[in-house]
């Protein structure tokens, strides 16, 4: 029996009660956005070779569209009525729970795009995969922080296993991060290509936002978060030095 695909659903209550709901199913083993049974075709914006990020390892041969895009464009095409700052009932509901929250247009659907773009397939976004697996709505600084460190070291745990160089020191997380810079920037210029309003394109400048961050402030931000291990960190330390205790 076939695994079913995992369902991530976003409702959009908009100010005149009209409705937008977008359905993402994954597949259950690689985490990449199934493809939709009556796809339109894909507009000249998602083309590969349009705005295609520098580092990117496709070719037209093999991939005549940027991945990323070409599941970006059905999300674009139909939120222009949108202005970043409309206000919008958000409902996101998945297998494990429903989340509500009253919020802009432009966070709104940063969050959607976000989640998006780490399941379409692209290959600088293999690292959130598990993260959009776990997917958070809306998620704070503090708690993208944790996410991305907690998944990255969990990785890392992956990697020693399999008689790989672990990064424990957390040293190429920021890189990670450097490289969404450059695919957001694409993104933004694909999308701006092709969008009327801002929603979209604030939604992108919203995620660059969190890219551009991370990587000065992972340190800074791992040590106000250091507190919360306090109680393991002292368990840790009697057991290191039993006479101590």
């Amino acid at each position: 029996m076939q695994p079913q695909p995992l369902v991530i659903e976003y409702r959009f209550r908009l100010q005149d009660n009209s409705e937008e709901l977008f359905t993402i199913c994954l597949d259950p083993q690689t985490l990449e956005t199934l493809p939709a049974p009556t796809a339109e075709p894909l507009p000249a914006w998602t083309s590969l070779s349009f705005a295609q990020c520098a580092s990117c390892p496709l070719e037209e041969n093999s991939s005549l569209h940027c991945p990323a895009a070409a599941n970006l464009a059905p999300i674009v095409q139909r939120v222009e009525k949108l202005i970043s700052i409309d206000q919008v009932d958000l409902q996101v509901t998945t297998a494990e729970r429903i989340s509500l929250q009253k919020t802009t247009a432009q966070r709104a659907l940063c969050s959607l795009m976000g989640l998006v773009i780490a399941t379409s397939g692209c290959p600088h976004t293999v690292f959130f995969k598990p993260m959009a697996r776990f997917h958070l709505p809306l998620a704070s600084e503090e708690e993208t922080i944790f996410r991305a460190t907690a998944t990255y070291m969990l990785a890392q745990y992956f990697v020693k296993n399999e008689e790989g160089k672990a990064d424990f020191n957390l040293e190429k997380l920021a890189d990670l991060y450097r490289i969404m810079q450059e695919v957001n920037q694409a993104m933004a210029t694909r999308v701006r290509s092709a969008s009327k309003t801002d929603s979209s394109i604030n939604a992108i400048v919203l995620l660059d936002m969190y890219a551009k961050t991370l990587p000065y402030v992972i340190k800074q931000s791992l040590e106000e978060l250091r507190y919360l291990f306090e109680p393991f960190l002292k368990t840790a330390d009697s057991l290191k030095n039993p006479s101590s205790s």
